[in-house]
């Protein structure tokens, strides 16, 4: 990656990056990975509670598209009233090890970009 050579050799990776960036390096899919990560098995609800912003029509379309790339499971409950249940499944955890350098990076780097933020604003 340092030398400019950002491509891998398999085109089918390059497509596979490029389609995973944009589904899933968006604000609810890394916030998503991360409450199931920590809490575990969630309900819907539970879910919905656990992210402040999320719209119920947001959250169902991003587990939809996280479930289809087979990052969570969906276990629907044949109880009234329905209870669906969404987990990580092994895929989705390493994904979220993979992005959680985004979060320790973050963390160094808070007070420098904070500080550029305000430079550019005080222009």
């Amino acid at each position: 990656m340092g030398n400019g050579e950002w491509h891998a050799s398999d085109p089918r990776v390059d497509a596979l990056v490029y389609d995973l960036i944009g589904a899933v390096a968006d604000k609810w899919s890394m916030i998503l990975l991360e409450t199931l990560d920590e809490r575990g098995e969630l309900r819907f609800t539970q879910l919905s509670r656990a992210i402040p912003g999320i719209s119920q029509k947001m959250l169902t379309q991003t587990l939809r598209r996280m479930e289809r790339d087979g990052f969570v499971t969906r276990t629907v409950h044949a109880v009234v009233p329905p209870r669906v249940d969404y987990r990580l499944t092994p895929l989705g955890e390493s994904l979220g090890e993979a992005f959680c350098g985004v979060w320790h990076w973050a963390e160094a780097n808070l007070d420098a970009v904070a500080k550029a933020r305000e430079g550019f604003d005080g222009r």
